[in-house]
């Protein structure tokens, strides 16, 4: 039957501890939210993305929420990221150099009009839709999820760990660190990656996997510098221009050692 069009928040079915016990999960749900979309927008808008529209994190915060909230009253889905489709959406519309990096964007809002009016009229074609077997619809996120691969560096250092050191690809963190040393970083993230995955995929406890994903941040800050050099996390996790900045210095530190190499060795002839 019809339901009332906003949630009644004072009917908790003569139960009156449970808006107590609903907080601890509200709040991993909130911590979840807040992550998913944090970490959509700084990969959107990484500076590799060579974006020119500026960001506006507080702002799309503060729309998010409200949105939620009002969804929230009216019994409808929460507002999520999208990760997966809006870095295809950025890769659909950037030109690229000969080595596949994007030397710029066609920042518009004309396609992201289309695909909302076609999401919006999809909701009148649901008795098509529902004639889609399920393993097709499947077969379109795990197309997008391998499509987005190639820009994943995670992904290129994980096919790492089964090639040849003779083999590895030109990268800063190939050429001046040790690769024991890179896949170490790796297999921390890969034992992550797992962990994640597991907590997500036991329902009892799937929503406090935004834990683990918290848990990554004290592990980079205060357990990662312990294992590796200053240098070597900026080669492994920095920003394009701080690696640019430290290769640089290296190539340079390299050459003077060369030059000193060479006038000991006419010294000594």
């Amino acid at each position: 039957g019809a339901r009332p069009w906003l949630v009644d928040l004072m009917d908790t079915n003569g139960k009156a501890w449970m808006p107590v016990f609903g907080a601890v999960p509200a709040m991993f749900a909130f911590i979840l939210v807040f992550l998913d979309d944090g970490i959509t927008w700084h990969l959107v808008n990484h500076p590799a993305n060579k974006l020119t529209h500026g960001d506006a994190y507080n702002y799309d915060t503060v729309v998010l929420g409200l949105m939620i909230g009002v969804n929230s009253i009216l019994g409808l889905p929460w507002l999520v990221a999208s990760t997966v489709p809006s870095i295809i959406h950025i890769q659909a519309m950037a030109e690229k150099d000969k080595n596949g990096r994007i030397t710029s964007v066609v920042e518009t809002r004309l396609t992201h009009i289309g695909i909302h009016s076609l999401i919006l009229a999809s909701c009148f074609a649901l008795t098509l839709l529902r004639a889609i077997p399920v393993p097709v619809l499947y077969g379109v996120f795990l197309f997008m999820g391998i499509v987005s691969l190639s820009t994943n560096e995670f992904w290129q250092r994980f096919k790492m760990f089964f090639m040849q050191p003779s083999r590895l690809p030109d990268y800063p963190f190939t050429k001046y660190m040790p690769h024991k040393k890179m896949h170490m970083f790796t297999a921390i993230q890969v034992a992550l990656f797992a962990l994640l995955t597991a907590f997500r995929s036991i329902k009892v406890i799937a929503i406090a996997f935004a834990v683990v994903i918290k848990i990554c941040i004290p592990i980079r800050m205060y357990i990662l510098p312990r294992w590796f050099s200053e240098e070597e996390l900026i080669l492994l996790d920095a920003e394009d221009d701080e690696i640019e900045r430290l290769v640089t210095k290296l190539e340079n530190e390299g050459a003077h050692e060369e030059e000193v190499d060479q006038a000991e060795d006419q010294q000594a002839a």
